[in-house]
Formats: structure tokens, C-alpha cells, sequence
């Protein structure tokens, strides 16, 4: 790498360290955002990679000032170091951000982030060693690796999707699924009786992925009607398999408890089924819940509520997460910040003329009946929430295909687009 022979100028180098570590930070939720497009994304790694590339020119004086931000690391801290040890291929502190990343829990995704975001060419030789290594971290930076640079890890991967880690064998697991691994099917299907929580759901989703229709849905379920982490992630995906009938009474036994009514709007959008139209309308009256009865309505017409001007000004008697206020003691953050406020009556308008274009009992995605044609355009011009949906449709068309990773590099992405 190219190292630039004058001085670094010492506030600049550190501006290079600051900025790269805040906006990994910001990136991190723009990449599951609402209102975020590929275009959007790029834009904020284009701001990354010039940072890291200021820091890059810096040589050691820069790689120094990422290991002083490491006295109070975060992940983005953490993230930043990273990249620049493995760019500049230094064993001895990768090895250090390792052993920091295994005592420090909270940082420890901004360690692996890091192998999936530098180029392929600064992973050679040293993506092999992550993966046969003994430390189960590193294997896991591995497998990000891979997965988001879509090569295959072969029969390592076979192997770690039985470690005695949970955290590596969960990991594994679902990297099955994302790497279309068919031939790791029957694997995955030894472990949805997994005692563990986060195994057991990876197996099922990646069991699901590779064709399994059968004990994988009913294990993902299970996972889909009752309050656990992974209760969305299982709505998610196997609303999108079940037939429309079966979709509707698993909806059902969401409804009988009132404190799912967040995840029947959530489901309701994913079913697809205009049926659910008017009463996703009837919830955009309700403050807490109208953004995402919004979002779910867009998740079956298509249509985008700014755009169409068919969204009103936050009501200003609510108040949603945490404000300036020191007395104030909600520190939970807004979860339908940046989706559009519905107007509910120009909404209603919308539908009254529109509605004649949807058939009910037909599953709608983004405005169309869901094909492979229409999940393509909706992944090259979709919000990022859209986005995913249409990657597990793709993958779900066709078992054994890998799942498109909207959360690489903004560029990698479009390479990858191209060449679909």
C-alpha cells in the first residue's frame, strides 16, 4: 500500500479515526433503515472508505492512532483497527484486536464487520487461517467473510456446523442457509431439537432455505408465536412459505394475546394478502402503531407514502423515545423512527380507487404478485427492509441458491447485481 512521505498532520489523522468508527456505527442501523436505499448506502461508505483511506496513507502513525481510540473501544473503534491490521497484514495485531474482541464482548461484531467489508484481495491467506483456527472467534470471522463475499468455505464449514461452541455452531448454521449449502441440509436438521435457543432457530432457517418444508416450519412456529428474540426473524421468513390459509390461522393465534398486536402488523405485511387492508388502515389511527401499519400497507401495494404525499406531520401530542428532557427517564429508542406518519384518510382514498387492482387471498409483494423478475427490481431499488424480503424470496424460489447479503459494501452489492 501506498504511504504518503510527508508529515500526518496529527488532528487530521485523528478526524480519519473518529469519523470511520461513527459512521460503522451509523451503518449499522442504516443497513436494516426504513428509508435507506442502495444509493443511500453508498453514499456512507463512500465516506467510510475515505476515512479509512486517510488512515491508510497516515501508515504507522495512523494504525497507532487506531490502537489509542481502542482504550475506550466500541465497536466502531474496534471495526476501524481492524481493518487497517488486516489491510496492512499484521498478524501480531490482529492477534491483539482478537484477544481484546474475546474479552470485551460488546465490540466484538465490529471485529468480525471488519473482514466482510475490506476487499478480497487483503483476505488472501488470511481468511484459510480464520477458518481452521482454534479460537472460535476467528473462525467466525471467517465465516462473515465468506459469506458476505459469497466463496464457499467447503468442508469447513461442515465441520463447525457441529462445534461444541453455541456461538460458532449457531453462526455456522445459518451461514448454511446463506451460502445456499444444500448438501448441509440434513445437517441442519440434526439440530432443531438444538437445546439451545439461537442453534435451534439458525437449523430451522437454514433447514427452511435448503427445501425443508415439513419440521422446520413447525419449529419456526413455534419461534413465531411466542415472545422470544428471534420471534420477527421467524414471521419473517415462514410467512413467506406457508400457504395463504395456514399464513391467516398463525395470525390468529398471534391476535388471541393484545401484546402482539406490533407483530400481527408485522405479519399481516409479509402475508401479503390485500384481505388485511382495511384493518392495517384502521390501526394507522393509533399513534404507536401507525407508522408500521404504514409500512406494512407499502409492503403489499408498492406504493411509497411520502412519495404519493400520503403522510400527514407527527401528531405533537405523542412523544416516542427518549428527548432532551434531564428528567425524562425513557431511553428506549423509537422503533418506527424514519417511516413516513400515515394519513389514514388520504390513505382510505387511495384504496377506495385502487383497491380493484388486488385480488384477496393473493400473496402481494411491494404492489405485485411475488416472482423472481419482481424481487430482482425490488433488490436494486427497494428500501433496505424491502430489500431483504426480496433476497429470501429469491433464495426461498429456488433451495441451494445463496442469499444475497444486503449488508455488504454498498459497491460489492451492485457488482453482485450486475452480475445476477
Amino acid at each position: 500500500m501506498l504511504v504518503n512521505s510527508s508529515k500526518p498532520i496529527p488532528h487530521i489523522i485523528q478526524q480519519h479515526a473518529e469519523e470511520s468508527a461513527i459512521l460503522h456505527n451509523i451503518r449499522l442501523r442504516q443497513v436494516s433503515a426504513p428509508h435507506v436505499k442502495l444509493h443511500h448506502l453508498r453514499r456512507i461508505d463512500d465516506r467510510i472508505a475515505a476515512h479509512l483511506d486517510g488512515l491508510a496513507v497516515a501508515g504507522e502513525y495512523g494504525l497507532k492512532v487506531c490502537e489509542e481510540a481502542l482504550e475506550n473501544a466500541g465497536v466502531g473503534e474496534i471495526f476501524t483497527a481492524t481493518v487497517r491490521a488486516i489491510e496492512e497484514n499484521d498478524e501480531n495485531r490482529l492477534d491483539k484486536l482478537f484477544a481484546l474482541g474475546s474479552a470485551v464482548l460488546k465490540v466484538q461484531f465490529g471485529l468480525t464487520s471488519a473482514f466482510s467489508w475490506v476487499s478480497a484481495q487483503f483476505l488472501k491467506g488470511i481468511g484459510a487461517k480464520l477458518l481452521i483456527s482454534t479460537n472460535p472467534l476467528k473462525q467466525r470471522a471467517g465465516i462473515d467473510a465468506c459469506v458476505t463475499h459469497r466463496v464457499d468455505p467447503g468442508m469447513v464449514l461442515t465441520s463447525l456446523v457441529h462445534h461444541n461452541d453455541t456461538v460458532l455452531r449457531a453462526r455456522a448454521l445459518r451461514a448454511a442457509g446463506e451460502m445456499g449449502r444444500h448438501d448441509l441440509r440434513s445437517q441442519c436438521e440434526q439440530y432443531l431439537s438444538d437445546k439451545d435457543i439461537t442453534c435451534r432457530f439458525w437449523a430451522a432457517w437454514s433447514a427452511l432455505l435448503s427445501g425443508n418444508r415439513t419440521n422446520a416450519m413447525d419449529v419456526l412456529e413455534q419461534y413465531a408465536c411466542s415472545i422470544n428474540l428471534f420471534q420477527q426473524s421467524a414471521l419473517q421468513l415462514i410467512l413467506k412459505v406457508l400457504p395463504m390459509v395456514d399464513s391467516h390461522e398463525l395470525l390468529k393465534k398471534l391476535a388471541v394475546d393484545t401484546t402482539n398486536v406490533r407483530n400481527l402488523i408485522l405479519g399481516a405485511g409479509i402475508t401479503g394478502d390485500p384481505y388485511y387492508v382495511p384493518w392495517l388502515i384502521k390501526q394507522m389511527d393509533d399513534p404507536k402503531l401507525a407508522r408500521l401499519a404504514g409500512e406494512s400497507f407499502s409492503f403489499i401495494t408498492g406504493i411509497d407514502l411520502s412519495y404519493l404525499d400520503l403522510e400527514r406531520d407527527a401528531p405533537e401530542e405523542v412523544e416516542l423515545g427518549p428527548n432532551d428532557d434531564p428528567e425524562n427517564n425513557n431511553v428506549q429508542m423509537d422503533e418506527d423512527d424514519n417511516l413516513p406518519w400515515p394519513d389514514p384518510i388520504k390513505i382510505q382514498m387511495w384504496w377506495n380507487t385502487n383497491s380493484v387492482n388486488f385480488t384477496k387471498g393473493k400473496r402481494y409483494f411491494m404492489g405485485k404478485p411475488v416472482s423472481r423478475e419482481h424481487c430482482m427490481q425490488v433488490l436494486k431499488e427497494g428500501f433496505q427492509r424491502q430489500r431483504i424480503a426480496a433476497a429470501q424470496y429469491l433464495c426461498l424460489f429456488d433451495p441451494g441458491e445463496s442469499l444475497f447479503s444486503t449488508v455488504a459494501p454498498a459497491w460489492r452489492q451492485k457488482r453482485m447485481l450486475e452480475k445476477m
